[in-house]
């Protein structure tokens, strides 16, 4: 299974009953596993500027809002496991407008089979167009956006803790002042 056509295929199912609960669906991640046990997770956090994050309790109650339109649309064949969670200190990030709320953070790519090489770790630098562009030893590379099969941020404990308590800024806490 396509997991980029996956993500694409459950956030249009679910994103709009995630956001009339009050949420941002952060990511959809699809863990498949031929022994039957796989995942489809969805990462929910509190909209963009809102800090506090997510308890259990809202967990639940977006995958009992989400279950039913899943159900409905199958867009999974067979069975799978259902978990709704926060997004934690490995946030993934997936759309355009997330990398560039983070620009300045670290952040480790992978990309679709095919390109010699697959995993980058470096700084979001920004968007350009579709095109994702992240900084590693010095050199800019531009990823696709459609083309990331899993990037994740890769934060200090202080960037993640100040991150819970403000939500998702749009420079890092460190740099806030010099951006008055």
């Amino acid at each position: 299974m396509d997991p980029i056509a996956l993500r694409t295929s459950v956030r249009d199912i679910v994103e709009s009953a995630v956001e009339r609960l009050g949420y941002d669906l952060v990511a959809v991640e699809w863990t498949g596993n031929p022994a039957g046990r796989a995942v489809l997770r969805l990462s929910i956090d509190q909209p963009p500027g809102v800090g506090g994050g997510v308890s259990a309790g809202d967990c639940a109650k977006v995958s009992r809002a989400v279950e039913p339109l899943l159900d409905a649309a199958d867009p999974v064949k067979g069975s799978y496991i259902l978990e709704v969670s926060s997004p934690g200190i490995e946030r993934p990030v997936q759309r355009l407008a997330d990398f560039q709320r983070f620009v300045g953070y670290r952040v480790r790519v992978r990309l679709e089979p095919g390109p010699p090489r697959r995993r980058f770790t470096g700084e979001i630098a920004g968007t350009r167009d579709e095109d994702v562009l992240v900084t590693v030893d010095g050199e800019e590379h531009a990823f696709f956006v459609d083309t990331i099969e899993r990037a994740h941020l890769d934060l200090t404990l202080e960037e993640f803790e100040a991150l819970g308590q403000q939500g998702a800024p749009t420079i890092k806490p460190e740099d806030s002042d010099d951006h008055q």
